[in-house]
């Protein structure tokens, strides 16, 4: 962090300089407030007449406690004291009427805000965040961002903790599934497509919520994959990889940024002054509000930067952390601080006015009750079938689930026979709508037997049996149950299970084992030293491999998985991830052809946890390994296949594609120039259907060594049996540009190798110079 410190001036400098490239997604922000100076007006009076301790009160975020919430009486009493500025978990009108009622009593009737998790749908849940990226495509990824807007609004809430953007390339980290993947650019892309959705035209409309990007900075590359770990990178990878994400949140014009738990390179980010100010405010210009993490003042003081809570509270406010979420430093220590100089009014000025200003964009001033309503609005039953959009979210689910393996045409299933559907997760409700669920109610979700139900009518007979556990061990069950049913455990003992199985097997022409993990195992505080399918599950998969059926897996999970076993063994495999309130009809629709699978993984699958971290676009070394010629003195594992077992961007169809070489408009591009890159693609098989066109860049000598190929552009593409149709990319010089040793942006001239296909691996190469 020195290092990055003493280069400051330079950063600054570079303020113009993009995080990343920018695009559709990014190129403009959302639409501002129409007349800023009135804005800046109405706020300087209101400040004016604002107390200090009034003051002090807009920057407390309040928790809510989920169910009966004893000290109510208590909130309500701050919140008309003018102590509390805005609310968390609160997610239903009458309950948010309560509370804003309650402001409205406040001397100055400031209006509070009310933020929920809102991160793959509020009632309608879509799929979760690994999905999602799984798409590749844009315009559903913006529909689902729209739909959640729409319904949270309704809910009476203002704004979410969505996107998640941090980038992962350690599928250990729990929260991987939450956000989009390993890639810099396909991040970028999502980020900034769901905040434009979320907010809409107009943040301010009834049917548009704030977005507060998250989690700033560089959370995913915690240590050793262990959520709350510290991060510590060289200033190159921060700003090559882990930063533009953020940056194209916060060019599409995202209202707030949530400061990340982690230290950075030794300095947590809530008390970042570098980082929030310097990066953020400065370099970026970022206008809106950050907020720490849920306790995050507080935990400075563990991190060891901190004495105690008002040592943490100066830190923060000082840092740039607006707004306090969920703990009590603020509100006890800001007005000593102040007291005692140790943090001037300019600094609780600042934070208040960020405040505000949200508060402002958001049309609260105007009208409080506007996303709310008056009491004869509300819905007579909040979980209303009629609030719900079944329709996108069975669409996304089928666009968000991949196709690992069809051995032998094992799929598309047909709707004749017998089917065993067997599993721990083939009839969970809870687990296909995944973490981070907001308001969805798991008796409105289809689990994968009740899709597959719906899908057989009377057509075919379907068996199951659920075969085992999702988890034998008490103790991680124990865990994944401290603070909600996550897993239910069958009393009966493993080998009766398994025997039972095994028996319904037996009666079936063809096996569907719905196997992974719960929810709850790929979540916040869910991260794993292993990335196995539990023992429970695999000694069920051998007993039904050894039945001789042809075996079917249907994977749900949050995160990459080592599936070493099961990809030799099973006849077919579709990754399903969390796919949301429709998952079950959308994975049917799938196993029975009446869907041609289109998804890509956003992150690669690798052999075995020894790999980790195992990406796509990695460094080479001096000693570079060749799977063509492997040499004992490369950089190498000699216990196991080296590579992945899934590439990034892998995905099958149940048609195949072929892709032509590269064609370029030109061989040499002059500066400010492009060049077109074009490849034909071909379906060539006998069914029509959709697969992903991707573009990676090479810079294969430069001032530092630079990635083996990275991600530039893409196009998702349908096309019928037989039909062929030109891609085409632009590649311009932003495309070839990147942060030097001296963190100095820009390209370099020389040679570039451009490669084509439909995955990372699987690709042609065209080369041009840029001149």
């Amino acid at each position: 962090m020195k290092k990055l410190r003493l280069l400051l001036p330079l950063l600054i400098a570079l303020a113009a300089a993009p995080a990343t490239a920018q695009t559709s997604d990014t190129a403009s922000a959302a639409a501002p407030v129409r007349n800023q100076a009135a804005r800046e007006a109405f706020l300087d009076r209101l400040m004016q007449r604002m107390t200090v301790d009034e003051k002090i009160g807009q920057l407390r975020l309040v928790s809510v406690p989920a169910g009966a919430n004893p000290d109510k009486p208590r909130l309500l009493a701050d919140i008309r004291a003018g102590r509390a500025g805005a609310i968390f978990n609160t997610v239903t009108p009458h309950d948010i009427r309560v509370l804003q009622d309650a402001a409205m009593q406040s001397r100055l009737k400031i209006p509070l805000f009310f933020a929920y998790d809102v991160i793959h749908g509020q009632r309608t849940i879509f799929p979760i965040g690994m999905g999602l990226a799984s798409t590749w495509n844009m315009d559903a990824i913006r529909q689902t961002g729209r739909i959640s807007a729409i319904e949270a609004s309704a809910d009476g809430l203002d704004m979410t903790w969505s996107p998640m953007v941090d980038i992962s390339r350690d599928p250990r980290w729990g929260r991987t599934s939450e956000g989009f993947g390993e890639d810099t650019y396909l991040t970028s892309r999502i980020g900034a497509a769901l905040v434009r959705a979320y907010q809409g035209d107009d943040p301010a409309a009834r049917g548009s919520i704030m977005a507060v990007v998250k989690h700033f900075a560089a959370y995913g590359a915690v240590e050793g994959g262990r959520d709350y770990n510290t991060v510590d990178m060289s200033p190159q990878r921060l700003f090559q990889d882990y930063l533009p994400p953020y940056k194209a949140a916060v060019d599409a014009g995202a209202a707030g940024v949530m400061i990340a738990l982690n230290a950075l390179n030794g300095v947590p980010a809530t008390g970042d002054k570098w980082l929030l100010q310097d990066v953020l405010r400065k370099q970026w210009g970022f206008k809106g509000i950050t907020i720490s993490d849920h306790g995050a003042i507080l935990e400075m003081i563990k991190h060891g930067v901190a004495a105690d809570g008002r040592d943490a509270s100066r830190l923060a406010i000082t840092a740039g952390a607006d707004m306090s979420m969920s703990d009590t430093m603020y509100g006890e220590n800001l007005r000593p601080l102040l007291d005692s100089g140790r943090v001037r009014m300019a600094d609780i000025d600042r934070a208040t006015r960020d405040v505000l200003r949200v508060k402002y964009d958001l049309g609260l001033f105007q009208d409080a009750y506007r996303r709310i309503g008056s009491p004869q609005d509300d819905p007579p039953d909040i979980n209303a079938e009629s609030r719900l959009h079944r329709g996108a979210a069975r669409s996304v689910a089928r666009e968000s689930l991949v196709l690992l393996k069809n051995q032998g045409d094992a799929l598309p299933l047909k709707k004749q026979g017998t089917i065993a559907v067997i599993g721990p997760l083939a009839k969970s409700q809870r687990d296909i709508m995944g973490n981070w669920s907001a308001a969805g109610q798991a008796d409105q979700a289809v689990s994968v037997f009740q899709g597959m139900a719906n899908a057989l009518g009377d057509r075919a007979r379907l068996l199951y049996a659920k075969g085992a556990n999702v988890i034998d061990d008490p103790e991680i069950v124990k865990y994944l149950n401290l603070y909600e049913q996550d897993v239910e455990v069958d009393p009966r003992t493993p080998a009766q299970l398994v025997d039972e199985a095994v028996a319904t097997a037996r009666q079936a022409d063809v096996v569907v084992a719905v196997v992974g993990e719960s929810q709850g195992m790929a979540h916040e505080a869910s991260s794993r030293t292993d990335i196995v399918l539990p023992e429970s599950q695999a000694r069920l998969l051998r007993a039904l491999k050894a039945t001789g059926k042809p075996l079917v897996l249907v994977l749900m999970n949050g995160r990459p998985l080592s599936l070493v076993w099961e990809s030799e063994n099973a006849d077919a495999m579709l990754e399903t991830w969390f796919a949301g309130t429709e998952g079950g009809n959308a994975i049917a629709d799938v196993l029975f052809g009446d869907y041609n699978p289109s998804g890509k993984l956003p992150m690669t699958f690798p052999r075995s946890v020894g790999q980790i971290p195992l990406y796509y676009n990695h460094l080479n070394t001096g000693r570079p390994f060749d799977p063509q010629n492997p040499d004992k003195y490369t950089s190498r594992y000699f216990d196991a296949p080296n590579g992945p077992l899934f590439p990034f961007g892998y995905g099958l169809s149940y048609t195949t594609f072929g892709v032509s070489d590269v064609t370029l408009s030109r061989t040499s591009m002059p500066r400010g120039g492009k060049v077109e890159a074009s490849v034909t693609v071909t379906n060539t098989g006998t069914r029509d259907g959709a697969t992903v066109v991707q573009l990676y860049i090479q810079d294969p000598v430069a001032s530092i060594s630079r990635p083996v190929k990275e991600l530039k552009h893409f196009q998702k593409v349908l096309l019928k049996a037989g039909e062929s149709r030109q891609v085409s990319f632009t590649i311009d010089e932003k495309d070839l540009s990147f942060y030097n040793a001296q963190l100095q942006y820009g390209a370099e001239p020389g040679l570039f190798n451009v490669y084509i296909g439909l995955d990372s691996q699987d690709v042609k190469r065209g080369s041009f110079t840029l001149r």
